[in-house]
This record gives structure tokens, C-alpha cells and sequence, in this order.
């Protein structure tokens, strides 16, 4: 198929271009490049656009003859959210409702959506299947929430064709260190830890001590990045396949807590360092872990890494590669 990949030029938006290429498909990076990297634009055309701009993705659209579209074009951090929650509610809600609109008009009607675990909140129960009551505690997961939304809608009555992808926490990078994580500011607990183990960070933050778990930190599901975006291969032949829409969680179905993470950065790269314990951040649930039953049976998706400490691995060998340290 030849797909359009909003943020492909991101994190997991270019890791799901190296596998859409090596199953044989067409891409085209759609991206602003306010996250994302020109050199991590992998696909067979690039266009510096913003999905903003619905003429422009309308062009793209018929320009390529593109197929479908998978949509990693969003802000994701849920502590950032709780402070300018009209970033995340404009870019990710309304950018998303401008981007449908535009192949709505351009009668592109297939859909992989990036959604996230925010929207269940503090689950009752562990671990989350895809029934689970949608509740966010914070304004990320609402403005992902308000496009499933919609998609919902569009697909009862216009026949669009969607799969929403409710990922857990996404880490590690490509095996062959082509691309990996790269935020600017970096917020997410396994390259903090990388960096304060080489001393990029004086120190690194636990926030919050004093969870319902078993070593009072927050626990979460980590999913390697090519895994994730394995899921997303799938999910593209799911909807040629099938042509009917579908909601899958995406996650290890293991949990591991901040404490555990840090151990294990501290492991790998033979480093230690110093880590000060804070108070919590809104929106921070104690424990997300994920069930992945469905999206195995009914997509066949079978990840390779399920191990924390293999994941942590991809990620310290990217980023040493990355600062010249090999």
C-alpha cells in the first residue's frame, strides 16, 4: 500500500517506516519537524508539512495516490498536558479532526491512529483490556480520547476504516541503531536514566514515593519501539484485509516500577548515579499494565522483546552511538 505517515520523522513514526518499508510497502513522511528529525525520514518521499494545513495534506494525498495514513503527528507528554492543556487539546484533538477532514474530502478512508493508555485513568482493574472504562486523569489522554471519539462516529457513518493503537510506553530503539529516542526535552524515564548514567544529568527524579505499589513507585508496561511498530504493519493489512475498524491495546503485559527501571539502566551501562526522590506529578497513575490478548489473536502480533533489560540495551547502544561512545 502507499502510506502517509504524519510524524514519521519522530520516534515510533520512523521506526514504523523501517518495518511499513521492509514489508513491502510505499511511505511518504509527512512531517513539520518541530519533534521529528530530517535525517530520521526514512520514507520513499518526504514532505515538510503540518497537519494543520488540511490543502496541504489534501495535496499530498493526491499528489502520492496514498492508500491509507497512520497518524503519529501529536504532543504526548500527560505532566506538560496538566500545564497548557490548549496545546494538547488544539495539536492533538482539532489537528486530528483537520487531518480526517482532509482525507475525508480526499476519499482516503483507511486509518491508523496512535492512541495511548492515558484514556483509561486509574484502571480497577490490572491488567487493562480494551473494555476497560475510559476515564483520563490528565489532558493528554483526553485529547487522544476525543478523536476515538470521533473516529467512532466516522466509521458508522461515513465507513471510514480505523484501528486505534492504545500504546503503553514505548522505549528502546532500532536494533541496527538507524534511529531510536530523541526528545527535545527528553521527559521519559529510560533515556533520563541513560543520560544522568553518562553524566549528560546530574541527577535523575523519582516523582512520587508513596503509590499503592510494591515499592511505592509508579509501575508501568514497557514496549520496545520495533515491536510497536510491528503492530502497526499488521494493523495496515488488518484494515485492507478486513475493511472494518478495531481498538487494540498495545503493551508487554508486564509491569516494572521507576525503581526497577533505574536498577536496570544502572546494570547495563555499569554506571551509577544520583537519583532524588519528589513529590508526584499530576496525572500519574500508580500501575498501567496492558493485556494484549486480542491484538495477538486477531492480528497475529507476536513482539520479540520481553525483557526490560533487552529493551534498556537498544537504548543505551543508540545513545552511545548517538554521542560517539562506542
Amino acid at each position: 500500500m502507499r502510506v502517509l505517515v504524519t510524524g514519521g520523522a519522530g520516534y515510533i513514526g520512523s521506526h514504523t517506516v523501517l518495518k511499513l518499508k521492509e514489508a513491502g510497502h510505499w511511505t511518504v513522511v509527512y512531517d513539520n519537524l518541530s519533534k521529528g528529525y530530517k535525517g530520521q525520514a526514512f520514507g520513499d518521499e518526504f514532505v515538510e508539512g503540518d497537519i494543520h494545513n488540511s490543502q496541504q495534506v489534501k495535496e499530498a494525498l493526491k499528489k502520492y495516490d496514498i492508500d491509507a495514513v497512520m497518524h503519529f503527528a501529536a504532543f504526548i507528554e500527560a505532566g506538560e498536558s496538566m500545564k497548557e492543556p490548549s496545546k494538547y487539546f488544539l495539536n492533538n484533538s482539532a489537528g486530528s479532526m483537520t487531518l480526517l477532514g482532509a482525507m475525508l474530502e480526499s476519499k482516503v478512508n483507511n486509518f491508523i491512529f496512535s492512541s495511548t493508555a492515558a484514556l483509561f485513568g486509574y484502571p480497577d482493574k490490572i491488567p487493562i483490556e480494551e473494555e476497560t472504562p475510559l476515564n483520563p486523569v490528565n489532558a493528554y489522554g483526553e485529547s487522544k480520547l476525543l478523536v476515538e471519539k470521533v473516529l467512532k462516529w466516522y466509521s458508522d457513518i461515513y465507513g471510514f476504516n480505523y484501528i486505534s493503537l492504545r500504546y503503553f510506553n514505548a522505549a528502546g530503539a532500532d536494533k541496527k541503531l538507524r534511529t531510536g529516542e530523541r526528545h527535545d526535552p527528553e521527559t521519559h524515564l529510560i533515556p533520563l536514566a541513560i543520560q544522568t548514567a553518562f553524566g549528560q544529568r546530574k541527577s535523575l527524579s523519582i516523582y512520587g514515593t508513596n503509590y499503592d505499589t510494591p515499592d511505592k513507585t509508579c509501575v508501568r508496561d514497557y514496549i520496545h519501539v520495533e515491536d510497536l511498530a510491528d503492530a502497526h504493519v499488521l494493523a495496515l493489512a488488518y484494515l485492507a484485509r478486513e475493511k472494518k475498524s478495531n481498538i487494540f491495546n498495545l503493551g508487554s503485559e508486564k509491569g516494572y516500577s521507576v525503581r526497577q527501571v533505574i536498577d536496570v539502566v544502572k546494570e547495563v551501562t555499569g554506571r551509577d548515579f544520583k537519583v532524588i526522590e519528589t513529590k508526584r506529578r499530576l496525572g500519574d497513575a500508580p500501575t498501567l499494565i496492558a493485556s494484549s490478548a486480542k491484538i495477538k489473536k486477531i492480528l497475529g502480533w507476536n513482539p520479540e522483546f520481553n525483557d526490560l533489560r533487552k529493551i534498556v540495551e537498544t537504548a543505551v547502544n543508540f545513545y552511545m552511538k548517538q554521542n560517539d561512545l562506542t
